[in-house]
């Protein structure tokens, strides 16, 4: 065979479908290329009628033509297909097995059936090859053929209008003219008397065929007037398909890509013996071709490097044009799949591309996603940045928020824009609503940071104001010491919240969030007062004893006592002791709220003044104490308020007394040892009685000048002796000590200073001698230098605690340091 016509071999003799040879045809002939621009063109007819040999002439092909000399037999086995050469547009040329062979018998006429049937499903155009001298006769041979045709045709569900072209061959003398009208009127006898549906009891022939008849001369009498004819013939199969061509109704045509899978699938149906529904098959046809181009098209999208270079950007990161780039490889592959399945049934063609659509944006949706996401990302991160920067620049907080918002949203929507597909009309507003809500996540975020700062800034602001403040006014003690604190409170507490008011502002709270955070700064102030007052309560007994050494130590005029023996101890000790307890008033209780107590009377009354005393042994057997200090709160002040208790304030004022008492007892010690070293002179009547009866040796010594001198040069030496020995300062510890003392030292200080006056007669100093006035001098600086009191400079009063016991007579007070003991009355240690 010539490769231009490509013949091949469609059904075998024995009914199999040659389904690769069909595929290696269309291929070859590039038939799905052509569209709905190709037609189909069957010849049926007697054995042995020269169909193989009309065709080779006709569409120049090269069908095995019966050898005459060889005698009549079947040539053609089966169905053969192949190209017509010449002919626009691409015609596929049918040659199917003569009918009426006797190859196949007289009974066996399934075969015959079953290919005039696959020819009227698939062809344009059919051929019928008859012989002249067969029109008008009864039993011609073209009527069986007829039948055949026309039977099958029942079996078609809405069959298309189908052209049968009867070929009248070796034509006579009979002009054509009477001949066709012959056989058209057999033709209708034949379609009438086939029995037919109910549906199309009625329905006539032209409904079904578009009926034509050619005569030709006989090929092997007259063969030059044979082509010729065959020549004119063949014209009219050139555009075909056209409007007003030669092929008949064109409705129902299945697309080139389509035609070996159809040509498949009605031979199975007609080898099954089922009726042929073509509008069905047609649409079953579209569908595997359109579910095949499909998914083809989606395989190419799937490995498409343009694709795969914009997914791999865009897992990195947002990319620029993103819906663009994607739309436009989505277009070409869904352009692609419209041109090649444009021919196919179009409620098929637009299903399987609407699937095609779907499946393609849904693969692509996660990049879309992943774009999305990366907007999102990025807006969230220029609000982020925005927002610090605005702060920064001191911008008010709410109006900032406002602006990087609404400009990272704006930002958002453009790159959403951006990203959007031709092909989709997917809704971002999900991940806007994220964004959305991760944008007032950070700017609650930031707020509550800004706040906390803000309002840290304030406590801390408040905490300077009010501690240092509020510690000095409680060490006072004063009686307005409350006073001062709660107007201190209020103003540094007012000047406070109105700051933070004017700070808040920029942040357009809810005026309920405001008075809370107002509130809370108020209370802050007056928990930091607490706090404070609780603090220094707790360190009340050093300042209790600082408070009681400023006063007992010191004058008025803020100088250091002095105990000369003119001082009244008692009356210093109970103002000493009431400014302590003054302070141990102050700090019983916190009076913020100028509420009225009674603390300091009871205070007062009960340890000061003595009205309430501790219960002592007869007091007991009595009965029991009405002491208003025996409970633990205090009338008219709260729990909560309360900083020591009644019994605590008893306890302390007990720890108090005990540890000043020694303060006490060596003022007492120090003003008694002042008064015994201002008294070591002879007592005025002493003297008064030595100058009446020493008148007379006192007029002596006038009248007798040596004595004089005598008692001058005695009373030097007695001097040197007074200054060498300190003699005040050895009495001042008292006169036994002072006895012994000088006695000790008197023979020794008298050689001394007869070996001075030796010395200086003598005129002889030695170095030793040099050194002794230095002495002397300092020695007299010293003696000459007010000592201080030895008792009170070697004990400091705090580390120095007196034991105390009472009696029915008095109380003693013990000083183990000292080891002395002194005994006073009950009344000079109640009223000190």
């Amino acid at each position: 065979m010539d490769e231009d016509c490509c013949a091949t071999q469609l059904i075998y003799g024995d009914g199999e479908f040659n389904a690769d040879g069909l595929d290696r045809f269309v291929k070859e002939v590039k038939l799905t290329e052509c569209g709905l621009s190709y037609a189909v063109v069957a010849i049926m007819g007697p054995q042995s009628s020269g169909k193989s040999t009309l065709l080779n002439h006709l569409f120049r092909t090269k069908f095995r033509e019966m050898d005459a000399y060889s005698g009549r037999s079947q040539t053609t086995k089966g169905i053969w297909i192949a190209k017509c050469v010449g002919i626009e547009p691409c015609t596929i040329a049918m040659d199917l097995e003569g009918t009426d062979g006797r190859e196949r018998g007289e009974d066996d006429t399934t075969f015959e059936k079953q290919s005039a049937l696959f020819a009227l499903a698939v062809s344009d155009i059919v051929l019928i090859n008859m012989w002249c001298h067969d029109i008008g006769r009864e039993q011609a041979a073209n009527k069986p053929l007829l039948k055949t045709v026309f039977q099958v045709m029942m079996r078609l569900f809405s069959p298309r209008k189908t052209t049968l072209l009867f070929v009248i061959r070796d034509k006579t003398k009979t002009p054509f003219e009477y001949l066709e009208p012959v056989l058209r009127e057999d033709i209708q006898k034949i379609w009438d008397g086939v029995p037919k549906p109910q549906a199309h009891k009625s329905t006539p022939l032209s409904e079904f065929f578009t009926v034509e008849v050619v005569a030709l001369s006989s090929y092997e009498e007259k063969e030059e007037k044979f082509k010729e004819e065959v020549a004119q013939l063949r014209q009219r199969f050139f555009h075909s398909i056209s409007p007003g061509g030669l092929a008949g109704d064109r409705r129902g045509v299945v697309p080139a890509s389509g035609f070996s899978f159809s040509a498949q699938q009605i031979w199975k149906v007609i080898k099954e013996n089922k009726d042929l529904d073509l509008p069905a098959h047609k649409v079953m046809v579209a569908t595997v071709r359109c579910e095949e181009i499909a998914n083809q098209k989606f395989k190419q999208l799937v490995h498409d490097e343009g694709w795969l270079a914009l997914q791999e950007a865009v897992e990195t990161g947002p990319v620029q044009g993103f819906g663009k780039r994607l739309s436009s490889i989505l277009a070409t592959y869904l352009s692609e799949y419209d041109m090649e399945a444009i021919y196919f049934d179009e409620g098929v063609r637009n299903s399987k591309r609407q699937l095609l659509e779907s499946k393609a944006l849904d693969f692509v949706y996660p990049a879309y996603s992943a774009m999305l996401g990366h907007l999102r990302s990025k807006a969230l991160e220029d609000f982020q940045v925005r927002l610090e920067q605005s702060l920064n620049k001191g911008e008010g907080f709410a109006s900032s928020v406002r602006t990087c918002a609404q400009s990272s949203m704006l930002e958002f929507e453009k790159g959403c824009a951006d990203a959007a597909i031709q092909q989709a009309n997917w809704d971002a507003s999900k991940v806007r609503e994220k964004l959305q809500r991760d944008i007032d996540a950070h700017a609650s975020s930031v707020r509550g940071a800004k706040l906390a700062e803000l309002n840290s800034n304030y406590e801390k602001k408040l905490s300077s104001s009010l501690s240092g403040p509020v510690e000095a006014l409680l060490e006072t003690g004063a009686k307005d010491t409350w006073a001062s604190i709660r107007k201190l409170l209020n103003r540094e507490t007012k000047v406070a919240v109105s700051e933070f008011s004017t700070a808040v502002a920029n942040f357009e709270l809810d005026n309920e969030t405001v008075v809370k955070m107002k509130q809370h700064l108020k209370d802050y102030a007056r928990n930091v007062v607490e706090t404070k007052a609780r603090e220094e309560a707790g360190k009340i007994m050093i300042h209790m004893k600082d408070r009681f050494a400023a006063v007992f130590n010191y004058d008025s005029d803020s100088m250091p006592r002095v105990w000369t023996g003119n001082e009244d101890i008692r009356s210093i000790t109970k103002d000493a002791r009431t400014a302590s307890l003054k302070l141990l008033s102050t700090m019983a209780a916190i009076r913020l709220d100028e509420k009225p107590d009674n603390i300091e009377n009871v205070l007062v009354s009960s340890l000061v003044d003595g009205t309430v005393t501790v219960s002592s042994s007869q007091n007991r057997k009595l009965g029991p104490s009405t002491d208003p200090l025996a409970s633990s709160s205090w009338e008219e002040v709260s729990s909560k308020d309360t900083l020591i208790t009644p019994v605590q304030c008893k306890s302390l004022w007990r720890q108090f007394k005990a540890e000043t008492e020694y303060s006490v007892t060596q003022a007492i010690s120090a003003q008694e040892a002042h008064k015994r070293s201002n008294n070591w002179l002879p007592p005025p009547w002493a003297i008064m009685a030595m100058i009446v009866l020493g008148f007379n040796e006192f007029m002596m010594l006038l009248k007798n000048p040596l004595y004089l001198m005598v008692l001058f040069v005695a009373f030097l030496l007695s001097k040197a002796l007074w200054v060498q020995m300190d003699i005040t300062g050895q009495f001042q510890h008292g006169a036994l000590s002072g006895i012994l003392s000088i006695s000790s030292r008197f023979l020794p200080t008298v050689m001394n200073l007869l070996r001075k006056l030796a010395e200086e007669a003598q005129g002889n100093q030695t170095p030793e001698a040099q050194r002794r006035p230095v002495s002397l001098s300092s020695q007299s600086y010293r003696n000459e230098t007010p000592q201080p009191n030895p008792v009170t400079s070697s004990f400091p009063e705090s580390s120095v605690s007196s034991n105390i016991s009472s009696s029915d007579t008095g109380m003693e007070y013990s000083s183990p340091p000292l080891r002395q003991r002194r005994t006073a009355n009950v009344e000079e240690v109640e009223s000190s």
